[in-house]
């Protein structure tokens, strides 16, 4: 159901960890994202602050895509606590971002 993969969304992560410093590097890695992706990212990053359950992840997609007034990339940025709100969201989807964080810090 998900475009975006574990791996992508773990790189958002630890880019948003470190925003202060990586903003432009994240930017940059918004930019080469799909449409679909960035929308991905919206609904992941709205599931984990409980705006939408992990069971209406269809409609947290379409409302991400219907409803979207500002450039993704400036709204995921402007979202405080972004990297908590990801990997809470990919945790109640099911999914883990320990390997792909793990695999990215280590250089493999």
């Amino acid at each position: 159901m998900l475009e975006i993969t574990p791996w992508k969304v773990a790189q958002v992560v630890l880019m948003g960890r470190e925003l202060d410093r990586a903003e432009g590097e994240l930017r940059g890695f918004f930019e080469r994202l799909t449409d679909d992706e960035m929308i991905d990212l919206v609904a992941i990053m709205w599931i984990g602050r409980e705006s939408f359950e992990p069971g209406d992840l269809v409609e947290a997609l379409r409302t991400a895509r219907d409803e979207r007034t500002t450039p993704s990339a400036d709204y995921l940025l402007g979202t405080p606590h972004l990297s908590d709100h990801l990997e809470n969201g990919m945790d109640s989807l099911g999914i883990s971002l320990v390997d792909a964080e793990d695999s990215l810090m280590s250089g493999r």
